[in-house]
């Protein structure tokens, strides 16, 4: 609470002393907690190649079908599964020779290839090495990334707020006995929310994939962590 103390050393009232306030208290404080995720985001897709752009899209449309079948007879529901890019580009071919006029010639196109990525959203973990396992043998050759989140982090959010506080009103504390007085009224609270989610990682199809057994995947845990900063009116007794 802020009285005319604030302004003046001490003020005496009936023959009271009521407390001064020195000023302000500004802390950080850090809270942070450990989760396992429950569910996956991975991006799945087929790179074909064609003489023409109409025969590079004709087979992939094929094996982007078959993927897509085979990731909904998996469990993955249709919400689930996003187109998340789609190109057509023609092949250079360069070549270091050169014209009449020995000025260098243009790259010349040798075909065409088609790419087409799904975002695909896992929320049943032990069926995501399966998943990627499939998805190889189906036809998918690139899998640019795996990353691992919680469905709903907000119960995590607030525990890590409470140990952020906590946190911030130990410190504050103790710097405020160390100033010789006490901790008052909180003048204001911000805060800044950290999630710290394992980065995606390259995988790469091979032939010899289809074959093989489920993809091993180690999902870990994620961190959540809070940030804030709090002020508080530093109190200290008049002598």
């Amino acid at each position: 609470m802020r009285h005319l103390a604030a302004l003046v050393p001490f003020v005496l009232i009936a023959g009271l002393t009521l407390p001064a306030y020195a000023g302000t208290v500004t802390i950080e404080g850090h809270g942070e907690v450990m989760a396992a995720p429950d569910m996956a985001q991975i991006n799945s897709g087929v790179t074909t190649q064609g003489a023409t752009a109409r025969e590079a899209l004709d087979a992939n449309t094929t094996a982007m079908a078959e993927l897509i079948a085979e990731l909904k007879a998996d469990g993955i529901e249709a919400r689930d599964i996003q187109t998340s890019g789609f190109s057509v580009n023609p092949n250079y071919v360069y070549t270091d020779e050169r014209d009449a006029n020995g000025y260098s010639l243009p790259p010349r196109i040798n075909g065409y290839q088609v790419s087409n990525t799904v975002t695909v959203t896992v929320r049943q973990l032990d069926k995501l090495g399966v998943i990627l396992d499939k998805s190889v043998t189906v036809g998918a050759n690139t899998v640019n990334g795996v990353s691992f989140s919680v469905a709903d982090p907000s119960e995590l959010y607030n525990e890590a707020r409470k140990a952020a506080f906590a946190d911030a009103r130990a410190k504050a504390e103790l710097y405020a006995t160390a100033a010789g007085g006490s901790l008052d009224e909180i003048v204001s609270i911000s805060e800044t929310q950290g999630f710290n989610n394992p980065q995606p990682y390259p995988m790469y199809a091979r032939a010899d994939m289809a074959a093989s057994a489920p993809v091993p995947v180690e999902a870990g845990e994620l961190a959540f962590a809070i940030n804030v900063n709090v002020q508080w009116e530093l109190e200290t007794d008049a002598k």
